[in-house]
């Protein structure tokens, strides 16, 4: 008599409204984790660096912006039923008076500070956020100093949620880059870093 082959083990993906719900219920209490893709991922503790990264990175975007946008520091995006990422820093259309419950769903551009996190941030986050149709994301790459622009989000199915972006430029110190959603404003690459 023959007998089925037993089942292979698979993954359960988690949903956006598990991972609050668990959330809420202290689970990750003085956790810092991200829902990506179904999967929940615990984040490396800060440098003060990296922190002092983010401050001249939001001054930067805050001139370069704005009124009418809000630069959210380190804020959850409702990205997929799945992804729940909290980016370094994101541009939203708007501002925080009079925003509602729901986080929002999208950005204009988003900005990671990387060191620890480079792998995660070029493949799978990268990945993410062109899947999520962010036309614009940025690494600020703190281990060669440089900045990595990624534009174009398209289908890929080499990467690892099936998109990707189309152009990947590297910019150095001496270099200015223009966010997409503000064409007017130039910010020196040098000014992002402490």
């Amino acid at each position: 008599m023959l007998t089925a082959p037993a089942p292979k083990p698979v993954r359960r993906k988690w949903t956006r409204s598990e991972f609050y719900r668990v959330a809420q219920l202290g689970l990750f209490q003085c956790q810092r984790v991200q829902l990506i893709e179904g999967e929940i991922i615990q984040m490396p503790a800060q440098s003060n660096v990296h922190a002092a990264t983010i401050s001249l990175v939001e001054d930067a975007l805050e001139a370069a912006f704005g009124p009418g946008f809000w630069i959210r520091n380190q804020y959850s995006l409702d990205l997929t039923p799945h992804s729940v990422p909290d980016p370094d820093l994101a541009v939203v259309s708007g501002s925080p008076r009079g925003s509602g419950q729901d986080n929002p769903t999208t950005a204009l551009l988003v900005v990671e500070v990387s060191d620890t996190t480079l792998n995660l941030d070029r493949r799978r986050k990268a990945s993410l956020y062109a899947l999520a149709g962010i036309p614009d994301y940025w690494i600020v790459n703190l281990r060669n100093r440089q900045l990595e622009v990624h534009r174009g989000p398209t289908e890929n199915e080499s990467e690892p949620f099936g998109h990707g972006y189309s152009t990947r430029t590297i910019l150095r110190f001496t270099d200015e880059v223009s966010p997409l959603a503000a064409p007017q404003s130039r910010i020196k690459v040098a000014d992002l870093f402490p």
